[in-house]
């Protein structure tokens, strides 16, 4: 039987090793450095809450990952929705949000990168994301996303064909 100082104390030890790799999970589809903490801390009570329903049967941390995924998504949809974006609104958001906040430190090159990956569909996005950032092998990115290798490969290889031609017409 499991105690609840046994969960609770779990649940520390699993915010202490994962909480900086969930955050930045979150913050690349979130962009806003307090909405990215809001979200992680929702992540985290859905762990808490669900952590026994964890099968065992992918690591840990792709388990987390994809809750945390899930609920940044979540987060970004509904954001979305509210403000009824569209595509050049959603670049904008990203440029002025990243601008404002005192917590990114990239430079003028990084905010163009993120205006980009703004543009992409988000399946596109999100595959984008993976590889680049995470450096995730296909094959991981497929059992995770339920996507053959080949087709995320292509999403990935038409990401980078739009971002280049973004920066190029930003840059031009």
């Amino acid at each position: 039987m499991r105690s609840p100082a046994n969960a609770d104390r779990g649940l520390r030890l699993l915010m202490d090793k994962y909480s900086q790799e969930l955050y930045w999970v979150i913050r690349r589809i979130v962009y806003d450095h307090e909405d990215s903490n809001d979200v992680l801390q929702n992540c985290l009570v859905k762990v808490y809450r669900n952590i026994h329903t964890f099968e065992g049967r992918s690591k840990l941390y792709t388990w987390l990952r994809r809750i945390a995924h899930n609920e940044a998504i979540t987060f970004y949809n509904s954001r979305k929705r509210r403000r009824a974006t569209s595509i050049d609104d959603e670049e904008s958001y990203v440029g002025q949000t990243l601008s404002s906040d005192p917590y990114f430190d990239g430079n003028e090159a990084q905010v163009i990168l993120q205006k980009a990956i703004a543009t992409l569909p988000d399946k596109q996005k999100q595959v984008f994301m993976l590889r680049y950032y995470e450096e995730m092998p296909y094959a991981r990115m497929s059992d995770m996303l339920g996507t053959s290798e080949g087709a995320l490969k292509a999403s990935f290889h038409h990401a980078v064909k739009k971002i280049e031609a973004y920066v190029a017409n930003v840059t031009a």
